[in-house]
């Protein structure tokens, strides 16, 4: 699809761009909305905002909504503890689950939550740490400041609080986010997966949609329920047409800043590589799925993020196919270089740094294929395989001082990591053997059978047989096993028998030479020289613009509205009576039997699930819709098609946020699934 309707709504004087923005909490547009709706939430509303919104580490969003630690989020964000906890005789995914009573509340392996609670600016001192340096000496001086300042941050409470330096404007702005994690996360309720994805794939990025996308989980703290004071409480009525909204929520990237280089080598290579890897994946894992019952359920969770991320990645990669886009960036990016250029000091200082960064990309367009395969592990596409680089890369990490070690083994960041390689969850051997063999063959492929790297890893066996060797030899599927190797650092590293850990050492050698290239002449001048930009556009513009989506809490604001497509009016609402007359009966169309059972019980024209003027992106999905009086009124679940080209800029006659509705989460839970203390639980305020 090409959206050549949405550049040509730049060529419209005066174009309202109202709903446009991810703003920080810090920095809310209130001026704003007070102009465009009258209305300005004061500091109390924001606080409440912040401490009712949740993170989910691995990549959502969500929020609190009771008391007692009750945690809202989509199905599909909570779907790999689901997973986690399937058998071949028990599929959660596939047929719910709920907890009648806490004591039944399942443990989720991987889910860590992180509360907001604490920003504090920290330009001044990144920025005096890396003053005047260049490449390497610029990369590690970074590194160790803001090990230095999360390590201050944490303290000696790393179980229960985390701290990341976030960079804002592409280094414009440097900020300190403390939160409170819980890393004891529980499931309380999820719906069957046909009706949390109705319509899967096809409907999948689209509008109408009928998707009860859900999940209930729980914090706990010392093993009991954890005690919250912020949550947001449940409208029964949820919004009306018109209605002014609010998403608070963690939106993971955006490349509305980015330069023309930046983009261009965004269009011809990441993405582009992207695309296809996902779709030669998506066809593999496909053949697996039908070999066997067993097969499908253990590659149904990589299935769904594949044909999710292959979707999401071919609208950004059409939409930085349309000439119009690169051609209004030009623009933009010229107009801000002239500005530079009349003022002889920030030319002196600024100047130059487009250029920088153009030659950056290009050294990345040649250093991507090893740096992909080799650092980035699309070469060695197994659980097993991570497991072993971690373990190995730690023991190594952990001897050093923290402002020293990658930033991935800084000390506030090793609780995270420590729940990762502990995790109870199961690894499924076959299933491992498919996608490693797949990712060894396409390493062969790019890098060459004669690449000296491809010789090393693969030998004299073919990609099929090493994957399988490594597999049916290695012990790493143990978490005790990968307990006492990380309790025994290097000592136990090194005298490990298992496969993957020799593999691991083996090539990381290489890896980390590659990663020093890449760090030294990409990521450090690509740093060094956006942050000059950013000076740049403050100076132009001041900080009336919103940084790019960082994965980091943001306010969007906008209205619940329907859009034109393709000549035809698309209505904000769909209703539940709307999901039994697009019932089937056959996938992915197929409603589930408790729906039918349900069906006389429940009220046919409640309002299912709307779409708002909302600025969203990935990242998004599990954020909390709310209104002004800071009560849920939907759970964000995506976009529309239209909003894949939101990563690069927002139209807002196009661009949607798709929720489902606050009133068809209470009125299924009730009388489909009969939670009814849960019910009472939420509507308790």
């Amino acid at each position: 699809m090409r959206f050549h309707w949405l550049f040509a709504a730049l060529a419209i004087p005066g174009l309202s761009m109202a709903a446009e923005g991810m703003w920080t909490l810090d920095n809310p547009p209130t001026a704003r909305m007070q102009a465009e709706y009258g209305f300005t939430p004061d500091s109390g509303w924001i606080k409440r905002a912040m401490l009712g919104s949740v993170r989910i580490a691995g990549g959502c969003s969500a929020s609190f909504v009771s008391k007692d630690g009750l945690v809202m989020t989509n199905h599909h964000c909570a779907s790999q503890c689901l997973d986690q906890m399937s058998t071949a005789k028990k599929n959660l995914v596939a047929d719910g689950f709920i907890a009648k009573r806490r004591e039944e509340e399942l443990s989720c392996p991987e889910i860590e939550l992180n509360r907001l609670e604490q920003i504090t600016d920290v330009t001044e001192q990144v920025k005096s740490a890396t003053a005047g340096l260049d490449g390497a000496a610029f990369k590690s001086a970074q590194t160790a400041i803001k090990a230095k300042l999360t390590a201050a941050c944490v303290g000696t409470e790393k179980d229960i609080v985390r701290c990341d330096v976030v960079d804002l404007y592409h280094g414009g702005r440097y900020q300190l986010y403390k939160y409170h994690r819980f890393q004891d996360t529980r499931l309380v309720w999820a719906p069957e997966k046909a009706i949390a994805f109705f319509g899967g794939d096809p409907d999948n990025f689209n509008f109408p949609r009928y998707d009860l996308d859900i999940t209930l989980l729980r914090a706990y703290e010392n093993g009991q329920p954890a005690k919250i004071e912020n949550y947001f409480p449940f409208s029964k009525n949820g919004a009306a047409e018109g209605e002014m909204v609010f998403v608070t929520g963690q939106p993971g990237s955006t490349q509305r800043q980015l330069t023309v280089a930046q983009l261009t080598t965004l269009r011809d290579v990441s993405l582009l590589n992207n695309v296809l890897r996902l779709a030669e994946l998506r066809g593999v894992l496909e053949q697996y799925s039908k070999t066997s019952p067993e097969a499908e359920r253990t590659a149904e969770h990589a299935l769904f993020g594949v044909e999710n991320g292959y979707k999401a990645l071919r609208g950004r990669l059409d939409t930085l196919l349309d000439p119009a886009l690169l051609q209004q960036k030009q623009a933009e990016e010229t107009a801000l270089r002239e500005f530079v250029a009349k003022k002889p000091e920030l030319q002196a200082k600024i100047g130059g740094a487009w250029d920088a960064i153009a030659a950056a990309e290009q050294v990345y367009r040649q250093i991507e294929p090893q740096f992909g395969m080799i650092e980035a592990e699309r070469g060695f596409s197994s659980k097993y395989f991570s497991y072993a680089r971690d373990l190995v890369r730690a023991a190594e990490e952990r001897a050093k001082p923290n402002g020293e070690r990658l930033p991935e083994f800084a000390e506030s960041k090793l609780p995270e990591l420590e729940q990762q390689l502990f995790s109870t969850a199961p690894v499924y051997p076959a299933f491992e053997k498919v996608t490693l063999a797949l990712s060894l063959t396409k390493m062969r492929e790019i890098l060459g059978a004669d690449d000296a790297f491809v010789k090393q890893v693969l030998g004299k066996q073919s990609p099929d047989q090493l994957s399988a060797a490594l597999i049916d030899g290695t012990k790493l599927g143990d978490p005790a096993v990968r307990k006492a190797l990380w309790q025994g650092g290097k000592e136990a590293i090194a005298k490990s028998s298992d496969p993957f850990i020799k593999l691991a050492l083996a090539v990381d050698p290489a890896a980390r030479a590659i990663r020093q290239r890449y760090e030294k002449d990409v990521e450090s001048v690509l740093q060094k020289n956006t942050e000059l930009i950013a000076q740049a556009r403050f100076i132009q513009q001041g900080t009336n613009a919103y940084p790019d989506a960082t994965f980091t809490l943001r306010l969007s604001y906008g209205e619940v509205k329907g859009y034109q497509q393709g000549g035809r009016k698309v209505a904000p609402f769909t209703t539940i009576g709307g999901a039994f007359e697009r019932d089937t009966g056959a996938e992915p169309f197929a409603l589930p039997a408790s729906w039918h059972a349900a069906k006389d019980k429940l009220n046919l024209s409640q309002p299912y699930n709307l779409v708002t003027t909302n600025d969203i992106i990935g990242g998004n999905s599990g954020s909390p819709m709310i209104n002004r009086k800071g009560e849920i009124v939907g759970l964000v679940f995506d976009g529309n098609i239209q909003s894949l080209g939101g990563a690069f800029w927002f139209d807002q006659r196009y661009n949607r946020t798709v929720a489902v509705h606050s009133g068809a989460i209470l009125e299924t839970l009730g009388k489909v699934y009969g939670a009814t203390d849960l019910t009472q639980e939420i509507l308790a305020h």
